[in-house]
């Protein structure tokens, strides 16, 4: 074996004694160099696909060409320009320090004076403001004096402010009641937390089952599942808790394509996401399909409930088919539902539900080390306002049970009569079978952005889609009295873009547009955050 051994080795320094010593060393590093940008190439494909892996690495050689980067910086700063309209000029007047003598009550005269310059808002927004009338009576009236009567209550001093807490937990357990909490197949366990928004929900039931199932499966390189059609947040807590994302698009019907998500499932899986609804097109997820998916790999399941917790109850107990989307369902392990929208309470309140305490205690960040004592919080937020919690409760209460049926009928039958009368339009058709109060709309015939600039122009403030081009309005209160408006709006519009198409002065469709057919989505995406830098 040694001679063996000996001879082999011989064989070798013979061979290799041809080559400079330099081509010995260099030659490993170039294979290892090589191997790594194989290895990134196929991850590259097997995350995106072959066209746009393709398409990024041309654009990335692109780039690299004296000349071309400095261009396309100088045509960004063009389009950020477009995209900011003039605002540069309002802010010309903005104040930049403290006043040398404070302004004492006349404080309140130029807080009005500013509201008064917004742009009218009544009736005219998708989503946005989900309590009827105007701003200063009947309900909005209720939870802005809960709200002033809590505006110094924290309810991180428990011992202190007693009441905000018992106020978090019982709005935490009437929304938990709604989705499911009394049904046996939830387990009893049901139990969670109040946040500032349903971006922050969806952050925390994101962390908390990562930690979880670190815990559970010792998972350390944790990816997650969403479909096409769920909310953006989700892309922002993948870059926040360094989670790989896995975007799955939607099936024909416009909802999670439960075979595509089976085929990424594998040993680093903490979550599958549903929504009910999806934001874009208002159409609820397959969540029983999910669930025996999440059940069958041991993984865990958030529902989006932010835009329908507080309406597909209700519909369902008005008769509406509902498919089943809560707690009911076998897997899932979190909720996320916002009370500030169709709730009706105070923005900067939702709350963020969990199967029971053995997934909820990984939410909690605990510290034992700080010279400032023993710290413990359930959010992401330390401090938190008692005032929004006292205005959630406000709001539930005032409702009940009957206001929230009531509020659901009005708007359930808006939304059929606003969709109905869009399938009456000739040069448009509506996204998928919408489940309850968010009608989107394309067309084949004429620039679905341009319509939406023209409705602009008439006021009307609906929300942009991509894939497919769309828009979409959402419904809440402040449409009960205006959708023979909106409906004779829509078909002026139409008309006057398939009599004159093009761009109008001032209108967005053109970046809208160029944005959805510009393959190097790197570009947009910078573009993005151009924008926002010079925005805030």
């Amino acid at each position: 074996m040694e001679d063996r051994m000996l001879r082999l080795r011989a064989a070798a320094n013979a061979a290799l004694s041809r080559y400079e010593p330099l081509a010995l060393v260099v030659a490993p590093l170039l294979t290892l160099l090589l191997a790594r940008s194989v290895h990134a190439l196929f991850r590259s494909v097997r995350e995106k696909g072959i066209k746009a892996a393709v398409l990024g690495f041309l654009f990335a050689s692109v780039k690299s060409i004296p000349g071309v980067s400095w261009y396309i910086e100088s045509e960004k700063k063009k389009v950020v320009e477009k995209l900011q309209s003039g605002s540069k000029s309002k802010r010309d007047s903005w104040r930049t320090e403290l006043p040398n003598i404070g302004l004492g009550k006349a404080t309140i005269q130029e807080l009005e004076d500013a509201r008064n310059k917004d742009i009218p808002w009544q009736g005219k927004c998708s989503g946005t403001v989900y309590i009827g009338g105007s701003d200063s009576e009947n309900h909005f009236a209720l939870i802005n004096e809960a709200h002033a009567m809590f505006s110094h209550t924290n309810p991180l001093h428990q011992d202190v402010f007693q009441s905000v807490a018992r106020y978090e937990a019982e709005v935490v357990a009437m929304t938990a009641a709604l989705l499911g909490s009394r049904e046996q197949a939830a387990g009893g366990q049901i139990c969670g937390n109040m946040t500032s928004g349903g971006t922050e929900s969806i952050l925390l039931a994101v962390k908390t089952s990562r930690d979880y199932m670190r815990t559970k499966k010792g998972i350390t390189k944790p990816e997650m599942i969403i479909p096409g059609s769920a909310h953006s947040a989700y892309d922002k807590a993948a870059q926040y808790f360094n989670i790989k994302l896995c975007r799955v698009p939607v099936n024909k019907d416009y909802v999670a394509d439960v075979k595509r998500i089976r085929r990424c499932i594998n040993g680093n899986t903490i979550l599958i996401v549903g929504s009910a609804p999806g934001f874009p097109h208002g159409i609820i997820d397959p969540i029983e399909e999910l669930g025996d998916l999440a059940s069958r790999y041991g993984v865990c399941l958030h529902v989006d409930l932010c835009l329908g917790g507080f309406v597909l109850p209700f519909a369902r107990k008005l008769g509406y088919p509902i498919p089943p989307f809560d707690f009911s369902v076998k897997g899932v392990t979190s909720i996320s539902t916002d009370v500030h929208k169709y709730g009706l309470g105070p923005k900067g309140t939702s709350v963020v539900l969990y199967r029971n305490r053995e997934i909820r205690k990984h939410q909690f960040v605990a510290v034992t080390e700080w010279p400032g004592g023993l710290y413990v919080s359930p959010t992401m937020a330390g401090s938190r306002p008692g005032g929004l919690i006292a205005g959630a409760w406000a709001a539930m209460m005032s409702l009940g049970l009957n206001g929230y049926l009531e509020n659901t009928r009005q708007m359930m039958e808006v939304s059929k009569k606003i969709q109905k009368g869009i399938e009456e339009i000739p040069e448009l058709f509506i996204i998928g079978q919408p489940h309850m109060t968010v009608v989107a709309f394309g067309s084949n015939d004429v620039d679905i952005f341009e319509i939406n600039d023209m409705m602009t122009s008439k006021g009307w403030h609906l929300n942009a889609l991509q894939k497919p081009n769309s828009i979409h309005i959402c419904v809440t209160l402040q449409h009960l009295h205006v959708v023979e408006d909106f409906l004779r709006d829509l078909r002026e519009s139409v008309k006057m873009v398939k009599e004159n198409p093009g761009p109008i002065s001032g209108g967005l469709a053109p970046l809208y547009g160029a944005a959805g057919k510009m393959p190097d989505r790197g570009i947009v995406q910078d573009l993005l955050v151009e924008f926002m830098d010079s925005s805030c």
